[in-house]
């Protein structure tokens, strides 16, 4: 359900309960406050994004309770593009040169108001309720924004009432009196709420807001709301005659420490009073039992500064003098008869004393000479009345800032203190804002690890400030003078430390802390197996303050290599090989590393060139073998697809011809030399056609070997 559904819901309840008012008066105040809401339900929202949205507009709270106002409000993500921020949000009841005055700075709310105010929501609490916080509170909001301030106006009415017990009779005035008794406050109280009942101090178990019964002339009553016990209502008679009760002027009472207090009471009772006296449960506590109460009087830690004043019949007063804070408590009135005794069971009066101090809020800047800064006036508690706050700067009087708040330029020195208006005599103890704090080191000068070493980080203010000490994000310890003491400095110690104080001043220090090299450490590039020829080079590193200086040796040579943190190698040899160690040095001590060994490889690169050369060779052996076998099968797909042709298969089978070249026997052979060799030539031309004609067919084949046996035996020799 949306906020503007609750406050709609909440409005048409308020309407309902007044048609149930008894009165045509009471039915018509309820119309009224009926329309009030409905108006601010409306009047608090804006078009334009910007709202502020009450809970509730109307609170009636009992005098002496707490009370929690509770708002949400709501402005635009962005304007023209811009992100919106809330730079300050307050509630305030009053204006003062066109200025909304923050309750918190308001004298009369000096330690009963807080803020809770959290994602768009505001609640506005208020301890310890007094009839004069009675008023209309309205939230008000500034945002970063040209123009982007906002309030949420009317905003919530308080109304603070006590209760109130109304005696009606019923019968004749005849003892015991049948009475009718009713508890009311003068506004209505939320709801649901029951009630608690006292008849002479004694728990009646009743819980309506009205009953009826025979009382007896002696007889007070009073009430309370359930939950709220603490907060009875002033005892009063059933009878119009005396009865037996107590009641107290106020609940609580706020005085200053130094001043004086007067507490004070009406009291009746029916017989003559044997005893009577004031007494408080806790100092009765810290001497006997409570049932044994004991007279502030005889008390030895009010010894002259208590006298009990009755300055007309029924009414008593105790005044306390030069009130220090352990005065604070509650204080009773009691009284005994021969037949009746008033046990003081029901709340007395609450004493708070309350000393005045002078903070200093926010240091808002810092100059050579002087401090801006914002100093609050703060305090446990306010006496009662409309007070306004007095700020004293070197004795003289500020007329101008009655807040909480006060903001100035100060000079070391300056004297401040503040007071509440009325009681300039019990004003703050004098004070001086906090200047920036300062961090020293001792001994002064270079610091060796080992060495016993001091850091003080103190604030010239009074009072003293507290002041922390850092390193990095870690808290050190200080005694209270201000001290961190070092007993054995090391290299880890060495940083920035900074001295804050309350108000978040910072001063930073450097201390560096001068120590020998640490075991160094050497690294080699590139790493691995070194071959001949190639480059190399070795690291040393050593942490050291001052910085090392470093120096190359081989062992076995006595003499430097070289000296840097680097030792390069360009052409490694086997001559270079062997173990290198590197030195660090510096003002406070030196240290050498461990023995690196380093050794050249020889011989081993013809394999791998070898085998790189084969590798590739073979590769390209392949690729050319594979070329040759896809042209291979190329060509006779082609042949194996071409048709059979007659001539050139005659042709083919004439050039297939073949003349036996076997040397005849001339013996018996009837050719000569000559036909022989002219034999011979013929067979080599006929043999010759036969290559050209290579491609034949298995029929071809033997037709030409027929034609082959054909010609040798006919073909007759030349003569």
């Amino acid at each position: 359900m949306r906020v503007g559904e609750v406050q709609f819901r909440m409005c048409l309840n308020l309407s309902a309960a007044t048609a149930e008012r008894r009165t045509p008066a009471m039915r018509l105040k309820g119309a009224q406050a009926a329309i009030i809401c409905l108006l601010t339900l409306s009047a608090v929202q804006r078009q334009d994004g910007w709202s502020v949205t009450y809970t509730s507009t109307q609170i009636c709270a009992l005098k002496g309770s707490t009370v929690d106002i509770r708002c949400t409000y709501t402005y635009p993500s962005r304007v023209n593009g811009n992100v919106t921020v809330v730079e300050k949000a307050v509630w305030f009841t009053k204006m003062k040169d066109d200025e909304h005055v923050d309750v918190r700075t308001e004298a009369e709310f000096a330690g009963r108001v807080q803020y809770h105010c959290d994602n768009k929501d505001c609640t506005l609490r208020i301890t310890d309720l007094r009839e004069s916080d009675s008023a209309e509170y309205t939230f008000r909001f500034v945002t970063n924004q040209p123009g982007g301030k906002y309030s949420g106006s009317p905003g919530v009415t308080l109304s603070v009432t006590v209760l109130q017990v109304q005696v009606i009779k019923t019968w004749p005035r005849t003892y015991p009196t049948w009475k009718k008794v009713m508890c009311q406050s003068s506004c209505r109280l939320p709801d649901p709420h029951s009630y608690v009942w006292y008849q002479n101090e004694v728990n009646t178990d009743r819980k309506e807001s009205s009953f009826e019964k025979y009382f007896d002339y002696t007889d007070s009553i009073s009430c309370a709301v359930k939950g709220y016990e603490k907060l009875p209502s002033p005892s009063v008679c059933v009878d119009d005659q005396t009865c037996n009760r107590v009641s107290y002027t106020s609940r609580s009472i706020c005085a200053l420490k130094g001043s004086s207090v007067n507490i004070s009471c009406i009291y009746s009772h029916t017989h003559p009073a044997v005893s009577k006296f004031w007494f408080s449960p806790e100092r009765s506590h810290q001497q006997q039992h409570r049932s044994h109460p004991e007279d502030l009087r005889k008390d030895s830690h009010y010894a002259g500064r208590v006298e009990v004043i009755e300055t007309e019949r029924g009414r008593s007063t105790l005044r306390i003098r030069d009130l220090t804070e352990r005065d604070s408590a509650e204080y009773h009135f009691i009284f005994k008869t021969q037949s009746f005794e008033w046990k003081s069971s029901l709340p007395g009066t609450t004493l708070t004393v309350t000393a005045l101090q002078v903070k200093v809020s926010r240091i808002i800047s810092v100059h050579q000479t002087q401090t801006e800064a914002e100093l609050k006036c703060e305090s446990s508690c306010s006496p009662a009345g409309r007070l306004s706050y007095v700020w004293f700067k070197n004795g003289q009087k500020n007329t101008t800032q009655q807040t909480s708040a006060y903001t100035d330029y100060f000079n070391p020195g300056d004297n401040i203190s503040c007071a509440f208006s009325g009681y300039e005599d019990y004003r703050s103890p004098s004070v001086y804002p906090s200047k920036l704090p300062s961090v020293s080191v001792s001994p002064s000068g270079e610091i060796v690890e080992g060495s016993s070493v001091t850091l003080t980080c103190r604030t010239d203010a009074d009072p003293a400030a507290n002041n922390t000490l850092y390193k990095g994000k870690q808290t050190l310890p200080l005694t209270p003078e201000g001290i961190y003491h070092f007993t054995s400095i090391s290299s880890e110690d060495r940083g920035i430390y900074d001295c804050k104080t309350e108000d978040q001043l910072s001063v930073s220090l450097f201390i560096d802390v001068q120590y020998a090299p640490k075991f160094p450490s050497v690294s080699v590039s590139p790493s691995g197996e070194l071959v001949e020829g190639s480059s190399v080079t070795l690291t040393c590193s050593s942490d050291a303050n001052p910085a090392a200086n470093y120096t190359w040796y081989k062992e076995d040579d006595n003499s430097a290599k070289t000296s840097g943190q680097n030792f390069i190698i360009t052409d490694f040899r086997p001559e270079h090989s062997g173990s290198y160690y590197c030195e660090a040095q510096n003002t406070r001590g030196r240290r050498s590393s461990t023995s690196h060994p380093l050794t050249v490889v020889t011989g081993l690169w013809t394999f791998p060139v070898m085998l790189s050369v084969s590798v590739t060779a073979l590769v390209i052996i392949l690729f050319f073998l594979l070329l040759w076998i896809r042209r291979a099968l190329k060509h006779q797909s082609e042949a194996a697809e071409r048709p059979d042709n007659g001539a050139q298969t005659d042709e083919i089978q004439y050039a297939a011809v073949q003349f036996a070249t076997t040397q005849p026997d001339f013996a018996n052979s009837n050719f000569s030399s000559a036909q022989f060799d002219r034999y011979q030539e013929e067979s080599v031309t006929y043999s010759t056609m036969n290559v050209r004609s290579a491609r034949r067919s298995k029929h071809q084949a033997a037709v030409e070997d027929a034609s082959a046996q054909y010609s040798t035996v006919n073909k007759p020799p030349r003569v």
